[in-house]
């Protein structure tokens, strides 16, 4: 082989060792809450308005941005939901214009993404959990079932919509 292609071949070794992957999050596993994308109006379980809800990925897919609008009057929140590869599981950490933030993690179940917030005490000195479960449904909209759980027990339901595409 000629020596100087040989030289040529040494050097251009560690700029494809280090070269980016094209697509470092497009794995099926990166893809389990993808359900959830687009704009959406919410009702709650009685059929009532909850709110609008634009969900988007972001961060070259790496992340998916949950931007929430209520239907009462001022109150938005934003959620940011991503696959963590090293945990192997699914992060979001939740964060509203009244200063509530809350952080869960979990997987998806067949057609469903169900996650939960670490456990935590209240002032009646019982321990909860939140637990969130988002249901695809075979007519596209999607449920979002928020539980406060002791033990295994549900002890409130604190919001159950319903989500449906806004047709464009």
């Amino acid at each position: 082989m000629n020596p100087k292609r040989l030289l040529l071949f040494f050097l251009c070794i560690p700029i494809f060792a280090f070269a980016q992957n094209d697509c470092n999050c497009c794995s099926t596993d990166h893809k389990g809450f993808d359900f959830w994308l687009g704009a959406w109006t919410v009702n709650n379980a009685d059929g009532s308005p909850a709110g609008q809800s634009l969900i988007t990925k972001e961060e070259d897919g790496c992340v998916i941005r949950e931007n929430w609008i209520s239907a009462k009057t001022g109150f938005t929140g934003t959620s940011l939901n991503f696959y963590n590869a090293t945990d192997k599981q699914w992060e979001q950490l939740w964060v509203d214009n009244s200063g509530n933030h809350l952080k869960l993690k979990g997987m998806p179940s067949q057609d469903q993404m169900i996650l939960e917030s670490a456990p935590f005490q209240q002032a009646d000195g019982i321990t909860y959990t939140n637990r969130i479960t988002w249901t695809k449904n075979q007519n596209g909209t999607v449920r979002q079932l928020w539980e406060l759980l002791e033990g295994d027990q549900v002890r409130k339901v604190l919001f159950d919509g319903l989500y449906t595409k806004v047709e464009r």
